[in-house]
């Protein structure tokens, strides 16, 4: 599977973005997917999991009521729509996928086999 993230801008506080990850490949549907995010000077961290089917999401507590995880399977693309932006949520965004059958989407990066280029996000006060 290959990721190819889009949609990351410059923002200001309390406004909103939708960030796209379309896959490649014909895997995707069998694939848990997730959005991991990375600032300068810190660890890759977990924002969001959707399962396959998109019946499952999980989400960082940190942004959980601000941001949704959605996938649309047939257009092989998921989306993480993020809303009431914080200077905090400033990072470098990935997308990834897991083709590894799990109970639930994991929350840990390195269940992750595949991961898009990231798209910049930048959240101003």
């Amino acid at each position: 599977v290959q990721l190819q993230a889009s949609g990351g801008g410059l923002v200001l506080a309390g406004g909103s973005l939708r960030l796209a990850c379309a896959a490649s490949g014909r895997t995707f549907s069998r694939c848990d997917m997730a959005w991991f995010r990375q600032a300068p000077g810190t660890e890759r961290e977990f924002v969001a999991a959707i399962s396959r089917s998109g019946g499952s999401a999980s989400y960082a507590d940190s942004v959980k009521g601000r941001f949704t995880i959605s996938r649309d399977n047939a257009k092989n693309t998921v989306y993480l729509q993020m809303t009431s932006l914080k200077p905090e949520d400033t990072a470098v965004y990935y997308c990834a996928a897991d083709p590894n059958l799990r109970l639930t989407p994991s929350t840990w990066h390195q269940h992750y086999d595949h991961w898009g280029q990231g798209t910049q996000v930048t959240v101003s006060s």
